[in-house]
C-alpha cells in the first residue's frame, strides 16, 4: 500500500477519527513530496505571512539541512515555499522525548505555529482523545527508532466548511456550519486531508514531519468514499464528534451519504 496526493486516495488511508493508530506506510524516494501543486499560491502564503515560519534557538543546523534536502535552500522558510508540504523539525530532548524546535507552516489545520512551538510530541497531540494512554509511548519509540533514508508516510481528514488552504476558524462552530444543510452538504462541506511524512535527517539526528494539504468538496467524491466518512464520523465518540466538530455538520452528512445510497449499502 501507499499513499496518493488526492482526498480520495487519503480518506482509505486516513485515520480520520477512528481508533488510534501511527497507519504509517512505508515511501519510496519518489514518493515522498507532492509531484504537482500550486507554486504561486505558496509563495504568496508565506509573503504574506511571515509569522507562519518560526525557530528556537538550537534548530538553526536541523532547518538548514532540511531546507537543502527538500528543495536546495537555505532556509526552511524559503524551502516550504518552494513545495506543497509544510516543514516541521523536532528534535530530541534532553529527557529523550521530542519537541517541535522549527517550523514552516503554510496551511495550517485549525493550529498556529507559535502556540505550537517547543511542545513535546504528548503536548503538541493533547486534543487527541486517548493519545497520551494509548499511543504516546508508541510514537516516541518510532521517533527515536527512525533510521536514515527511511520515510514513512500517514493520512488524516476532517470535514469543515471552507476551502481555505489556511484553515484557521476563530468562529463558534455553530455559527461555522450554519449555511450547511442536507441538500446542499455536496457543495458546502468539504474534505480536507492531511499527507503527512516522517523521514530522519541524518546529519542532525533530527526528524522531518512533513505536512501536505489536499481538499476536495464532498459532493465530487465517490460513493464509496462519501460512506466510509458517514459511517467513521456516525462511530467516533463523543469526545472526538466535539474535537471535530461534528454534531454541527454529521445529519447533512448522513442525509447526503443516503442519497448516494449509504444506507443500502450499510
Amino acid at each position: 500500500m501507499t499513499l496518493g496526493f488526492s482526498v480520495e486516495a487519503l480518506v482509505p488511508a486516513g485515520r480520520g477519527g477512528k481508533a488510534l493508530r501511527m497507519g504509517l506506510v512505508r515511501l519510496g524516494e519518489g514518493e515522498w513530496l507532492w509531484p504537482d501543486f500550486d507554486r504561486a499560491a505558496r509563495a504568496r502564503t508565506f509573503a504574506a505571512h511571515p509569522e507562519s515560519v518560526l525557530a528556537r534557538p538550537g534548530s538553526a543546523a536541523p532547518a538548514r539541512e532540511a531546507a537543502r534536502l527538500v528543495a536546495g535552500r537555505d532556509s526552511l522558510g524559503e524551502a516550504a515555499a518552494c513545495v506543497w508540504e509544510d516543514l516541521c523539525i523536532m528534535q530530541a530532548d534532553a529527557d529523550g522525548g521530542w519537541r517541535l524546535t522549527a517550523a514552516a507552516v503554510g496551511f495550517p489545520t485549525d493550529w498556529q505555529v507559535a502556540d505550537k512551538m517547543g511542545m513535546a510530541l504528548p503536548a503538541l497531540h493533547a486534543p487527541i482523545h486517548g493519545y497520551a494512554e494509548e499511543l504516546s509511548a508508541s510514537v516516541d519509540r518510532f521517533f527515536s527508532v527512525l533510521k536514515p533514508g527511511q520515510i514513512f508516510g500517514r493520512a488524516n481528514w476532517f470535514i469543515v466548511a471552507s476551502d481555505a488552504l489556511r484553515y484557521l476558524p476563530g468562529d463558534d462552530p455553530a455559527e461555522r456550519f450554519a449555511h450547511v444543510s442536507s441538500a446542499n452538504a455536496g457543495e458546502t462541506l468539504f474534505v480536507r486531508c492531511e499527507r503527512q511524512t516522517l523521514r530522519r535527517l541524518p546529519e542532525s539526528g533530527a526528524v522531518l514531519f512533513t505536512i501536505g494539504i489536499a481538499l476536495a468538496p464532498l459532493g465530487s467524491l465517490s460513493g464509496a468514499v462519501v460512506m466510509q466518512l458517514a459511517r467513521t464520523v456516525a462511530a467516533m465518540g463523543a469526545g472526538e464528534q466535539d474535537r471535530r466538530a461534528a454534531p454541527h455538520y454529521a445529519p447533512a452528512l448522513m442525509d447526503h451519504a443516503a442519497a448516494r445510497g449509504w444506507e443500502n449499502a450499510a
